[in-house]
């Protein structure tokens, strides 16, 4: 039987893609791994119980809710003319946070990655809200946004799907396969926010946002948010 084996195809990686993947990988320290964006108490009230109702739930808050909005927020941030303008950028996705964890989880995400990017690229970044904080760091040394956005998306279902490895009986091949299967969607988001402009800002995962706030109170718990 012949074995065909493709030829290696020849890829000229640009310092700036190296430096994207750096930020949002989950070795980035963002303290990633603390947040689950309500899908603890969503698995606690029986929302999601196994990997089918688990994709399921993801789709939704790429589409409709945390993965839309922060790759909007992103690219207004990118797209900044001034100090001032970022400012109230902040403000405006601050007052849109739908619950304190996912307003303090943002902030404290966004902390850490401006006081990290700061003191490794030598940048004038403020603490920002993390979508935020990204997309003017991406301005500011140079990053393509078209690339920085599908990549971001696809951090968020990434960490959701490990974080899902503490709360079901979902295994690591059966996350990885979610992630796999969710990054087609992470291109789609990326591609109709494109021309996204403030007043495009809203969310109609209303039951995330509820599962959110009920794990404010959530004993025992795992995550933070």
């Amino acid at each position: 039987m012949a074995m065909f084996i493709i030829p290696p195809m020849r890829m000229d990686i640009d310092e700036r893609l190296l430096t994207l993947t750096q930020w949002l990988s989950p070795a980035y320290p963002l303290g990633a791994f603390a947040y689950s964006q309500g899908v603890e108490s969503a698995v606690a009230s029986g929302w999601v119980t196994d990997a089918e109702s688990l994709v399921a739930w993801l789709r939704d808050a790429l589409t409709d809710g945390t993965g839309r909005t922060d790759a909007i927020w992103l690219r207004l941030a990118h797209a900044a003319p001034d100090a001032a303008a970022l400012a109230r950028l902040d403000a405006e996705a601050r007052a849109f946070a739908a619950t304190r964890e996912r307003l303090r989880e943002a902030e404290r995400q966004g902390t850490a990655f401006a006081a990290t990017t700061r003191a490794v690229w030598g940048i004038d970044l403020p603490d920002l809200l993390l979508p935020l904080a990204v997309g003017r760091a991406a301005r500011l040394v140079g990053l393509d946004i078209e690339a920085v956005v599908p990549l971001y998306l696809h951090g968020i279902a990434s960490n959701l799907a490990t974080a899902s490895m503490r709360l079901l009986p979902v295994g690591q091949v059966a996350a990885q396969r979610i992630v796999a299967d969710l990054t087609p969607l992470c291109l789609d988001i990326a591609r109709t926010t494109r021309d996204a402009e403030p007043e495009d800002i809203h969310a109609n995962t209303f039951l995330a946002d509820i599962a959110s706030m009920r794990h404010e109170t959530l004993e025992p718990r795992l995550f933070q948010s």
